[in-house]
């Protein structure tokens, strides 16, 4: 067993969620380690606007407050609750063989923090270490693909052109022959689309018989738009999370005559076609290998200070700044 090093107590500062649309800073005690338990300084932390903006404004619904824990949260839902799963640091106690090692850790947002170390992930040295906090968006857009299945030559069209709906067509559009397309309402998508190498398309000019259609948008709009561009007998993939909202879903017309498939695809179990062999630590460090292309630096939002989280927090999660990733420095 590796020797730990350096294992007394610290402090930190966390960010918990307190009420609808209010954040606040709060002390916390870390502890000393145990055998088997790493303490990580925070370096960079990323902020899931979608699950998050539905925590901020205490939209979590209450059949899912279990199922909608992130590993290490703090708290209980509706609030106030310590959320977050996106950081990445340095390991400065535990097991020698980590001592010094960036990794990325399933974390709430907090300056240091003590857990298993079976539970943080090397960041591959091609990685810088602000780029890893895409890791889990690169998880679950990753999870996706698999669920969705896509093949060669494919045509593909991904409604929805934040972050994950950026990154899951970035993953597709790198299998031989596919024409993936990004649809969004949005205009300005496209110039950030064009940098990841993608093409872009406003829903009146999207590609229609698509053989594969993704939707992230978390809008019942966007959801009939995936219906409208999907062939005969194609999938759409709904990856959108809606929390307690209640979204129209059009099954009339032709749903049915030209047999469709509308299948959910969530990041909580690993797909169904890799369960049998992948774990999701596997799947965590495969998703941050797939971060090695410097294209991928354009999803980064310019950062926002740990401290100053809580003033800035409404601002970060408003629906129309979805298109980049916030990013936190500690």
């Amino acid at each position: 067993m590796a020797k730990v090093v350096n294992g007394g107590e610290s402090s930190a500062t966390a960010l918990w969620y307190v009420g609808p649309g209010r954040a606040e800073l709060r002390p916390e005690a870390v502890p000393a380690l145990k055998p088997g338990e790493a303490r990580v300084r925070a370096l960079h932390g990323a902020i899931s606007r979608g699950t998050e903006r539905l925590v901020l404004a205490g939209g979590v619904p209450e059949s899912e407050f279990g199922r909608m824990r992130a590993p290490l949260m703090g708290g209980a839902f509706p609030f106030p609750v310590k959320y977050g799963y996106s950081t990445v640091g340095e390991v400065e106690a535990g097991p020698s063989d980590l001592v010094g090692r960036t990794v990325f850790a399933l974390h709430p947002h907090q300056s240091r923090f003590v857990l298993p170390a079976e539970m943080v992930v090397a960041v591959p040295p091609g990685v810088p270490p602000r780029r890893a906090v895409l890791a889990a968006n690169m998880e679950t857009a990753l999870n996706a693909v698999w669920d969705a299945a896509p093949g060669p030559a494919d045509r593909v069209a991904v409604v929805g052109a934040g972050v994950l709906g950026m990154l899951v067509a970035w993953l597709i559009g790198r299998i031989p022959g596919t024409e993936v397309t990004l649809v969004d309402i949005a205009p300005a998508r496209s110039a950030l689309a064009q940098r990841l190498g993608l093409t872009f398309a406003p829903p009146d000019a999207a590609p229609a018989d698509c053989d594969l259609v993704v939707h992230t948008s978390a809008s019942g709009t966007g959801l009939a738009t995936a219906l409208a561009l999907a062939g005969d007998e194609a999938t759409v993939l709904e990856l959108s999370w809606y929390g307690a909202r209640e979204v129209a879903v059009a099954l009339g017309g032709a749903f049915h005559s030209r047999r469709l498939r509308l299948v959910s695809s969530q990041v909580g179990k690993v797909a169904a076609s890799h369960r049998a062999r992948w774990t999701p630590r596997r799947r965590l460090a495969a998703a941050l290998a797939l971060l090695a292309d410097p294209a991928l630096d354009h999803l980064l939002a310019p950062a926002t200070a740990f401290a100053d989280l809580p003033e800035k927090l409404p601002g970060l999660l408003a629906p129309e700044g979805g298109a980049l990733c916030p990013v936190i420095d500690y």
